[in-house]
């Protein structure tokens, strides 16, 4: 595994939304900043890593956001990642945003391609429960 000193990290939802997806992103996201860590934003799940479509998220961005329904990030199911050449392009994202883990917010799919992911490219990957299938043991 790696063990370089974690400086970026990429937060995102995929799947179905969840209740508890805004509270986790933003938990992520103060937590971070808490420690020095840059978080990024990455919209629209795994779809969103393959276009590269993410941004730094600043703790004002996640303020007020845990009552509200579904995922600020927006959610997505992305057959594109699903194959080889979509990881490939995941991970070149990753190193041009320069991040150095994962946060993935989601259910037992989101859990498969971070696992997946993170054998292919050696990224780390935390993964946080959102899923109302009750699919995760």
């Amino acid at each position: 595994m790696n063990n370089k000193k974690i400086k970026r990290i990429g937060v995102f939802t995929s799947g179905g939304d969840s209740p508890g997806m805004n509270a986790a992103v933003r938990s992520v996201v103060r937590t971070a900043h808490n420690y020095g860590i840059d978080p990024i934003g990455i919209y629209h799940g795994y779809e969103g890593l393959v276009k590269g479509d993410m941004k730094l998220l600043e703790s004002k961005e996640v303020a007020g956001i845990i009552q509200r329904g579904g995922t600020i990030l927006g959610s997505a199911r992305s057959k594109t990642f699903q194959t080889k050449e979509g990881r490939e392009k995941a991970f070149e994202n990753i190193q041009k945003h320069k991040i150095d883990a994962l946060v993935a917010i989601g259910g037992d799919g989101t859990f498969t391609g971070a696992t997946v992911f993170q054998d292919e490219y050696d990224v780390p990957v935390i993964g946080i429960p959102g899923t109302i299938d009750n699919d995760l043991f």
